[in-house]
């Protein structure tokens, strides 16, 4: 009966290798998360920092280089048509995929831009681009920085990428990029905290209780760049 059930089930359903390409010109949400049409695709095989997400540059000041992942992405592939070869779905609903952009494989122009890493925990297709960035010096690597999938989870023992010799107090200011006292950009003015009873809300600047709202790390808050981001993480908007 089992094998009947899946039999059927997989007539109805067709795989992901057989489905059709998405194509289309692309909104850029993050360095490596763009929506084309109504699907939100997530670019495969590597990671590019979160849009509120800090680095230091060369003189060791912090500089939004998650945002500048965002704006060179979008800026790069203005216009063009996107090609996008799904190989799987995510947690979060996005369509994994591998693309292409004018017939360029836009993740191999991030990595070796410097915008993205190689994610080789799924993938080792990039290695080679990333070597070729850090040479370089291209984008995040001109100075120091936390691997994004580090930094996603907060700890003050990850792993400095970049300089030689990172900057005394770098962990501090790395880590302190989502959740301290000052936005890390004027794009980034969403506050997000977690309640009592463990639901993750967003307070926009226009809500009731958003000057209440103190961003500490230790109390789980962080910034948000948008509505979406702060709803794909999770987040519910405030109720007042």
């Amino acid at each position: 009966m089992l094998r009947k059930f899946l039999l059927a089930l997989s007539l109805l359903a067709p795989t992901l290798a057989q489905a059709a390409d998405i194509t289309g010109t692309a909104k850029v949400r993050d360095g490596d998360s763009v929506v084309i049409g109504n699907t939100r695709v997530r670019l495969g095989g590597i990671d590019a920092p979160s849009s509120d997400q800090l680095c230091l540059n060369t003189h060791t000041e912090r500089w939004t280089c998650g945002i500048a992942a965002r704006d060179e992405l979008a800026k790069y592939t203005e216009g063009k048509n996107w090609v996008c070869h799904a190989r799987a779905i995510d947690r979060r609903g996005r369509t994994v995929a591998r693309c292409e952009v004018g017939g360029e494989d836009i993740q191999k122009w991030l990595v070796r831009s410097g915008w993205a890493l190689s994610y080789t925990r799924v993938s080792h297709d990039y290695d080679a681009d990333e070597a070729a960035a850090r040479e370089a010096k291209a984008g995040m690597w001109q100075g120091a920085f936390i691997a994004p999938w580090d930094w996603r989870v907060r700890n003050k023992k990850t792993t400095i990428l970049g300089a030689t010799k990172p900057p005394e107090g770098a962990h501090a200011v790395l880590l302190a990029s989502a959740s301290g006292p000052v936005a890390p950009s004027p794009d980034c003015t969403i506050k997000g905290n977690v309640n009592t009873a463990g639901e993750c809300i967003y307070h926009q600047p226009t809500s009731r209780w958003y000057t209440q709202i103190k961003m500490k790390i230790s109390k789980g808050t962080r910034w948000f760049c948008s509505v979406e981001e702060a709803e794909a993480a999770g987040c519910r908007e405030t109720k007042r």
